[in-house]
């Protein structure tokens, strides 16, 4: 018997659905930082494993933090919630020790009347007392009576393997969606613009990591290293001169960052080349979202 499934990973901003998925995966897939809408992808981790029972793949997707939209990226980052709930066979539902529980409460309505499974991770367990974490856990099951809440840490990695077991426990039986030597959907071009914008997200404040799309121009493979030309797209003249910095300086310093990181995640030589460039209205039109992978 084979059992397949795509488990689809939701929750609100800043509480681990990236780092949950990483630990899961075991490979850095989706990029993490501190700010919110750090996630602007499904981005998909393929993991395969055996038991007792037979063989099994778990298709894991990493899904924006659900938000209301105020333009039309972000609409299309709440598409991909909504695919994620109505395509899954199990979600697994991600908050944490310091969120307000009530906040998107429709889709905990949703969660209550879906058909498939639902397993709540109760993350960043080691920023809480004990006596808090008991209390959200039964305030949980008390919002989900249908679904098992399992306390984490993704950082910390603890009771990861508790939440694979009962994971592995509700997959359907099917033969495996992706070959077994996969471990993304994703291509080498998707990860090296999503590495260049977690610097982005990195090195630079207030308006600018949200203003910024990075589209890979040229992505070309030698014998001894890969030779990219990314385009960092920016709203306005005076975010350009922001991210280029004093004679060069902040750009350059975000370009080695990444390539270092390129060079690490690749395991192969990168020469990176980066070019900033002012589009007002990529965040709107359909032609640019396209293009950076947000519509069909």
């Amino acid at each position: 018997m084979h059992r397949s499934g795509f488990v689809n990973i939701i929750g609100n901003p800043n509480v681990g659905k990236s780092t949950l998925m990483n630990a899961m995966v075991g490979e850095k897939l989706s990029i993490v930082t501190a700010k919110a809408q750090t996630t602007r992808h499904r981005i998909m981790g393929i993991v395969n494993g055996e038991d007792e029972k037979g063989e099994w793949q778990i298709v894991f997707s990493d899904t924006p933090g659900i938000l209301k939209p105020s333009y039309r990226l972000q609409q299309n980052m709440m598409n991909f919630v909504q695919g994620a709930i109505g395509d899954a066979d199990l979600i697994l539902y991600v908050t944490d020790t310091v969120e307000d529980p009530e906040k998107n409460g429709e889709y905990v309505q949703k969660l209550r009347e879906i058909a498939c499974p639902v397993i709540v991770v109760l993350n960043k367990i080691d920023l809480s007392a004990q006596d808090k974490v008991v209390t959200l856990m039964k305030e949980w099951q008390e919002r989900l009576p249908a679904a098992q809440v399992f306390p984490a840490s993704a950082q910390e990695k603890f009771n990861l393997e508790s939440i694979l077991a009962a994971v592995v426990e509700k997959l359907p039986e099917c033969p495996p969606w992706f070959d077994k030597d996969a471990f993304t959907d994703r291509n080498l071009r998707f990860f090296a613009s999503e590495i260049l914008r977690e610097k982005i997200l990195l090195n630079y404040k207030e308006e600018i990591p949200y203003c910024c799309e990075v589209g890979i121009e040229s992505f070309r493979e030698g014998a001894e290293r890969y030779d990219i030309d990314a385009v960092i797209y920016v709203m306005r003249e005076s975010q350009k001169g922001i991210l280029i910095g004093r004679r060069g300086e902040a750009l350059k310093r975000t370009g080695t960052q990444a390539r270092l990181d390129m060079e690490d995640f690749f395991q192969k030589k990168v020469f990176l080349r980066t070019y900033v460039k002012v589009d007002p209205d990529w965040r709107e039109s359909r032609r640019e979202l396209r293009k950076f992978g947000y519509e069909d």
